[in-house]
């Protein structure tokens, strides 16, 4: 058995990028989560027990800070937008070798308000067309060697 390498990394310098607009400072969380259904059939034996699962549906979760100010904003955007279906790239940690993640997510707009004496923080569950797509990255060496040639 071959023991296969990780390489962990921390959200922390995150690009998240709705059609045009770079939103990564108005968000402290981008997480896709898939959901399946399984299935079970039973039998009259103990042999008889079959399952399955179906495909998955795929959600994009966005925890931001509101910010109505401007148009521009990521509240304003999701409430702008409400119900269009919007490409996002998301690439988790821009300074290491993970993949950049691309979607297509159906915008939902988010909470107005919150809290006393607490920042109004949003949170919205937004569908996704299809699923996630990554993208891997050529490691960083190349990348540098790559823009040198250029």
């Amino acid at each position: 058995m071959v023991a296969v390498p990780v390489t962990p990394f921390v959200l922390k310098d995150v690009t998240m990028m709705i059609d045009v607009d770079n939103f990564e400072m108005h968000l402290s969380q981008v997480q896709f989560d898939p959901a399946a259904q399984t299935q079970t059939w039973k039998g009259l034996t103990p042999a008889a027990v079959f399952s399955d699962q179906s495909a998955p549906t795929w959600t994009c979760v966005l925890a931001y800070a509101q910010d109505w100010s401007k148009v521009e904003t990521l509240s304003s955007y999701l409430f702008a937008n409400q119900g269009e279906v919007k490409h996002a790239t998301f690439v988790p940690d821009v300074n290491t070798e993970q993949a950049s993640w691309d979607a297509d997510i159906i915008i939902s707009a988010g909470p107005i308000g919150g809290s006393v004496d607490a920042f109004a923080v949003g949170t919205v569950t937004l569908g996704v067309q299809g699923r996630p797509t990554p993208t891997y990255p050529l490691p960083l060496a190349r990348k540098a060697a790559k823009a040198d040639k250029a």
